[in-house]
């Protein structure tokens, strides 16, 4: 069989889910590990974490059995949904490539407000850091942070804004993620075209009188 036929599209859409579901189990298991030795104690983040990570898993699951059985509800609905993350993500990851300094500022700003303390807390002892940022917009909330703030700094009364640290590294952060992110996008796409056309292909053991 020709790698452009049945066998072969069926074959390279099922390793293409089993890719999906290894990294749907490792991001469930990254965040039970982080919550386990409590980098993160935010249930919002673990909770979202694992989300993404078991959502891709029963994509994975779904396009795995609708290739196996050629299943053609099953993979209608893969490729739906799959072309659907696909723009998401796309967006996204091209939002993060063209992200300027002064939209990190304002993005930065709105993330730390919305964040537990917790959160906040944990973040400043892994940086090493007090509050997000020391100006005339935020004195009020730079204090209350600093006053909650268990960071080793606070003993030797040395302790940067976090957000200075944050901006230091964040352009880097963002070409990566959005690199990644446009790389995993175009994966996606092509299980999309994967499935559309194993879908459309008949199987050669089957009735060949019978419909798709």
């Amino acid at each position: 069989m020709v790698c452009g036929g049945f066998t072969c599209s069926k074959n390279a859409l099922c390793s293409l889910n089993v890719v999906y579901m290894l990294v749907g189990l490792l991001l469930i298991a990254v965040a039970a590990w982080g919550k386990g030795f409590g980098l993160v104690s935010s249930i919002h983040i673990i909770g979202g974490v694992i989300a993404v990570g078991v959502f891709l898993l029963l994509i994975a699951i779904v396009g795995l059995i609708g290739a196996v059985h050629h299943h053609q509800v099953m993979l209608f609905f893969y490729m739906v949904i799959l072309f659907i993350v696909f723009l998401f993500q796309f967006g996204v990851s091209c939002s993060c490539l063209a992200m300027n300094q002064r939209q990190q500022v304002v993005l930065l700003n709105s993330t730390w407000r919305i964040m537990e303390n917790n959160t906040k807390i944990d973040l400043e002892n892994q940086l090493n850091c007090c509050g997000l940022f020391n100006n005339s917009g935020s004195t009020s909330i730079y204090e209350a942070d600093l006053q909650n703030c268990t960071a080793s700094c606070k003993k030797e009364s040395k302790c940067l804004p976090c957000g200075d640290k944050m901006l230091h590294h964040a352009t880097e952060a963002l070409k990566i993620l959005g690199g990644v992110g446009l790389f995993f996008s175009f994966s996606e796409i092509l299980g999309v075209w994967l499935a559309v056309r194993y879908r459309n292909q008949k199987d050669p053991r089957a009735n060949p009188s019978a419909f798709l």
